[in-house]
């Protein structure tokens, strides 16, 4: 019997280590002066000096893109994978009011393709490069057999910082208005449901089903808005009290998790209209619409909690920003979330 070789088992280590070696160039072009190692060391060193700040906070969060990896496969469209890791990161720490530091990427696949493992990180460095986060680091591994041939996985990690004062949610109370804030699409939730649908209905990502203005890829993988840049011009001009990140649960169960005990919510499904895509995957699903509300964010991406008297120039400012904002309900005496269609 012939011996046995790391590759006869699904694993070519020269093949991963020269893929690592492509992107050396990707990474060092999100490097901010904060760090303090080159590509090769075993953890990624980054300042803890932020002299500038008199009680920093760090803050800290991961997460993946789940299942719509599959969909970006199907598609042959990887690169806004790396979009939607970075900006879902950087969206969660934004609602405690930090500023990113630096991410770092865990990929995995069954067999490393070099060329979407380079497209994917293309992705995550332009994403870490626009929200000013250095790409300190990551993980590439190759698991046969634990991964689907062809598909991957996508996680990250970010820590952010934050002056101890300045810490989101602050003196939220009843009586608050509620603005919400555009999504770009699903962004990264309610793709099992959407990858079903695509599998049942052999659905074709390269057309518009008749209902969107662009193809049903483009509306699907269009990737994960930050909302970095605009919060950062708004909390210069308003008071803002909090920030609720619309992701998994929708509203009822996002919107909860920045108000104090006692207070709950009035919103107004009214107020906006989703996103053609929504009401596409409504009709060709014939899911619930309230179910719906606690799948998917509706076009909702975004609720900023401001006083009253700030939220006529709290959508100047968003609308400054380039974001469509509307008056979207207000916080009563209660708890969790109630639902009024105007």
């Amino acid at each position: 019997m012939s011996g046995m070789t790391y590759r006869d088992a699904g694993v070519d280590i020269d093949k991963k280590m020269a893929a690592v070696g492509g992107i050396g160039g990707l990474v060092r072009s999100t490097f901010t002066p904060g760090v303090l190692h080159d590509l090769g060391s075993f953890g990624g060193m980054f300042s803890g000096a932020f002299p500038h700040m008199k009680e920093p906070v760090l803050v800290a969060t991961n997460d993946g893109v789940g299942t719509k990896v599959r969909a970006g496969v199907r598609a042959g469209r990887v690169r806004g994978l790396g979009h939607d890791i970075v900006n879902h990161c950087v969206d969660d720490i934004l609602v405690q009011g930090a500023e990113p530091l630096f991410f770092l990427d865990y990929f995995a696949s069954s067999v490393l393709d070099p060329v979407v493992f380079e497209e994917v990180i293309a992705g995550v460095a332009e994403a870490c490069r626009a929200a000013g986060a250095a790409l300190l680091g990551g993980e590439t591994a190759e698991m046969p057999g634990v991964y689907q041939p062809g598909e991957f996985d996508i996680v990250g990690c970010i820590v952010g910082v934050v002056e101890r004062d300045s810490v989101w949610p602050k003196n939220v109370r009843e009586g608050d208005t509620l603005i919400g804030v555009r999504s770009a699409g699903l962004h990264t939730n309610g793709f099992s449901l959407v990858n079903s649908l695509i599998e049942r209905d052999d659905l074709d990502l390269d057309k518009d089903p008749g209902s969107l203005g662009e193809t049903l890829g483009d509306a699907l993988l269009r990737p994960h808005h930050s909302y970095l840049p605009a919060i950062r011009a708004l909390r210069t001009k308003v008071d803002i009290h909090a920030l609720a990140h619309i992701t998994g649960g929708g509203i009822q169960d996002n919107l909860p998790r920045v108000l104090p005990e006692g207070i709950g919510a009035e919103v107004d499904r009214g107020a906006w209209s989703p996103n053609p895509i929504f009401e596409y995957l409504l009709a060709q699903s014939g899911m619930d619409r309230n179910e719906a509300y606690h799948v998917f964010n509706m076009g909702c991406g975004l609720i900023v909690v401001v006083d009253p008297s700030e939220a006529d120039a709290t959508l100047e400012a968003l609308g400054e920003a380039g974001e469509e904002a509307w008056r979207m309900g207000t916080l009563c005496d209660g708890a969790g979330v109630t639902f009024q269609d105007s």
